[in-house]
């Protein structure tokens, strides 16, 4: 696998330690705040966050903690990659008719582009390139259909306080 991420063009791929390390760093605060709002001493709970000490390890108890306090999108980037899957958390966007519509241009652009794959695919073979645009394609996809769903269920739970509010 390729050490660099084509797919999110933020440069090299991070290990886990590296990814903990550098989410724990962007927190306001960076590693002196996440180790108080832990509860953690600040002298033995840094080293576990940063690379530069690599025998001082979290345990997965300490880990669940961090990960439920700190935004961690480079580590649950990493975790997806190292699983071979996809991480996303949606943003929701309000389901009018306005955002359907734009979903549906979105699917229909999208689709042309996946449709359009034939043309490279004449010689029996995916490239690193085509496999990669269309990962960013799909991911394009995904992204909005769970918008508009999150979106959904977020007026959809609105509505059913005030009813029973």
């Amino acid at each position: 696998m390729s050490r660099i991420d084509p797919t999110r063009g933020l440069g090299p791929v991070l290990t886990l330690e590296q990814a903990v390390d550098h989410d724990t760093r962007r927190e306001r605060g960076g590693p002196v705040a996440v180790c108080a709002t832990l509860g953690f001493s600040y002298n033995s709970y840094q080293k576990k966050f940063s690379i530069s000490y690599p025998d001082h390890l979290l345990s997965v108890r300490d880990f669940e903690r961090w990960l439920e306090l700190v935004e961690a999108a480079e580590t649950l980037r990493t975790i997806a990659r190292i699983k071979g899957g996809v991480f996303y958390r949606p943003k929701p966007v309000p389901a009018t008719a306005d955002a359907l519509q734009a979903l549906a241009d979105v699917l229909t652009r999208e689709g042309r582009f996946v449709g359009s794959l034939h043309i490279g695919l004449a010689d029996g073979r995916w490239e690193e390139r085509e496999v990669l645009q269309l990962e960013r394609h799909g991911n394009e996809v995904i992204e909005a259909v769970l918008a508009i769903m999150a979106g959904a269920r977020e007026a959809m739970e609105r509505a059913q306080e005030v009813e029973h509010g």
